[in-house]
């Protein structure tokens, strides 16, 4: 079974004009700080929180909080 798993850092809003000027090494300023939890969405849904590691020089992510469903996720899966 193959899972679309998303990690979001953060978000920010920009108009497409600065998009488009954005270059290599340009940096985007996200709503959140370094150290806060990231959000891990499976399939478009917010599953769990967790922290962005770094393991053997690769980035990671340790999940800290699973989230449970919402109450209208389960009435729908009923």
């Amino acid at each position: 079974m193959n899972l679309n798993v998303k990690i979001e850092l953060g978000r920010t809003r920009m108009l497409v004009e600065d998009v488009l000027k954005l270059a290599e090494g340009a940096v985007v300023e996200l709503d959140k700080l370094a150290g806060d939890p990231v959000d891990v969405y499976v399939n478009e849904r917010h599953v769990a929180r967790g922290e962005v590691l770094v393991l053997n020089d690769n980035f990671c992510v340790r999940i800290n909080e699973i989230l449970t469903p919402a109450a209208d996720d389960v009435r729908a899966a009923a």
